[in-house]
């Protein structure tokens, strides 16, 4: 694993974690900065796993989260209100839209802004699929969605999975013009997992898995 690194939103030392008879992050520690970074690898080589660690979704056999302060070990709500990860391919959601889902979000997420959510989904061409229930939905149309959430939620740490599977070359464009404003935060940060880092961003990070 190679990385640069910058201050550091989120901290993570002596990170162990493994399935059975497989183990995948031994002793790990990196720190997540400001702005935009990347995990990239080969297939199975942990990048959700990773994501789902770093979300406090999956619990590691060891190791010390830091969020802006905040230690997941001690104070684990209070950690994960600062951390939206997209989880797309999920069907937790299939039996609401769009409009539902982002109604309730406020309610985790204190600077989630519905307004700026209903905003992003216009961007991404989602204005016809907003009222639909989500199993409706192609799996383009609801990688959107999950994106136009992550980007209204306001969380210290934002955690993107795939960002630009299914996506037509239009919301391919208006996510890297979201991105590339990401890229220049000062307080919150971004970490997406792909199979390659994506062209023309400028990233504050770089982790390779499987090397």
């Amino acid at each position: 694993m190679t990385s640069t690194t910058n201050a550091a939103v989120l901290e993570v030392t002596g990170l162990h974690f493994g399935w059975p008879a497989i183990p995948l992050f031994q002793d790990l520690s990196l720190q997540v900065p400001a702005g935009v970074s990347v995990v990239h690898g080969e297939e199975s080589s942990g990048k959700t796993t990773l994501l789902k660690l770093l979300a406090g979704d999956l619990r590691a056999d060891s190791g010390s989260f830091v969020l802006r302060n905040t230690h997941l070990a001690t104070d684990a709500d209070a950690y994960r209100a600062q951390v939206f990860r997209t989880e797309p391919r999920s069907d937790a959601l299939d039996a609401i839209s769009a409009q539902v889902w982002f109604s309730t979000l406020a309610s985790r997420y204190s600077n989630f802004d519905a307004g700026t959510a209903q905003e992003l989904a216009r961007g991404f061409a989602l204005d016809p699929h907003i009222d639909k229930p989500m199993y409706m939905l192609s799996a383009g149309s609801k990688r959107k969605v999950w994106l136009s959430a992550a980007f209204a939620a306001g969380t210290a740490l934002t955690l993107i999975d795939e960002p630009f599977a299914a996506l037509d070359m239009t919301s391919i464009r208006f996510l890297n013009t979201l991105l590339q404003e990401a890229s220049e935060h000062t307080e919150r940060a971004w970490v997406l997992a792909d199979h390659a880092p994506p062209d023309g961003l400028v990233l504050k990070t770089q982790w390779v898995l499987g090397d």
